[in-house]
């Protein structure tokens, strides 16, 4: 099973929660409240996150993290990215810094690239804002995004 670590998958928790009123500034109190998430690790992954320039951390009394770049531009690749590293199946795929001691004789050499790269292509299609939709009533918005549509208002 190709599984997400828990840290990967609360950082997609959190930046969907955020994508839900994109530009405001929000403390990891305020998203672990909403989120769930262990306040401790929200601050962990907020940092993680500042780092790669997904969020942006504003300073003082008012200060938290916002989001770095509109919902639609952030794809879920570089969330993963962020948390993971390169997105690789396997150790001998290009790219990855492992090495594997039967890559000269492996039949699959070069061959999982290809699965690599259709993965990878297909985790940049979907954008945050596609994850961030919330469904309601009919016509309802939330967080600028109707709330049953496939895209941001």
């Amino acid at each position: 099973m190709f599984k997400l670590n828990r840290l990967t998958d609360y950082a997609v928790v959190i930046m969907s929660q955020m994508a839900l009123t994109p530009g405001v500034v929000r403390n990891a109190s305020e998203l672990a409240r909403e989120t769930a998430v262990p306040q401790p690790t929200v601050a962990k992954i907020l940092g993680i996150l500042a780092k790669s320039g997904l969020v942006t951390a504003h300073r003082g009394a008012a200060g938290g993290y916002s989001l770095a770049s509109a919902p639609k531009d952030i794809a879920v690749s570089a969330i993963i990215e962020a948390l993971e590293g390169p997105i690789a199946l396997t150790a001998c795929v290009e790219g990855t810094p492992d090495i594997c001691g039967t890559q000269a004789l492996c039949p699959l050499r070069g061959h999982w690239n290809r699965v690599n790269l259709a993965i990878k292509d297909a985790l940049e299609k979907v954008n945050l804002a596609e994850l961030a939709i919330t469904h309601g009533p009919p016509g309802q918005v939330v967080g600028g995004f109707d709330a049953n549509a496939r895209q941001p208002l």
